[in-house]
């Protein structure tokens, strides 16, 4: 059984998360190109390696940020969406 560290409800089966897509910077709805804006809403730059992605915690309906290699599939961290911006901003 694979488990993932929810920041909010400790360790949990795998199968209670959802996979969000990679955190990426959001253009200005209002102000971008409808390619721009679909590009950000459905491609993913699908890089091997680290990358931080959104997950949600289905049952409790949490959002939270976790840094998974692609490579291996291993979660390597998980934080809440305040810990990963505030560490963004440093």
């Amino acid at each position: 059984m694979k488990i993932m560290n929810c920041p909010l409800n400790g360790p949990r089966n795998i199968s209670e998360f959802v996979w969000g897509g990679e955190v990426k910077e959001r253009p200005d709805p209002a102000s971008c190109s409808d390619e721009a804006w679909t590009t950000h809403l459905f491609l993913e730059d699908n890089k091997a390696g680290v990358v931080a992605e959104w997950w949600l915690h289905a049952p409790t309906n949490f959002w939270f940020i976790a840094q998974r290699n692609t490579v291996t599939d291993e979660v390597l961290q998980t934080m809440t969406v305040d810990t990963y911006f505030d560490g963004a901003r440093a």
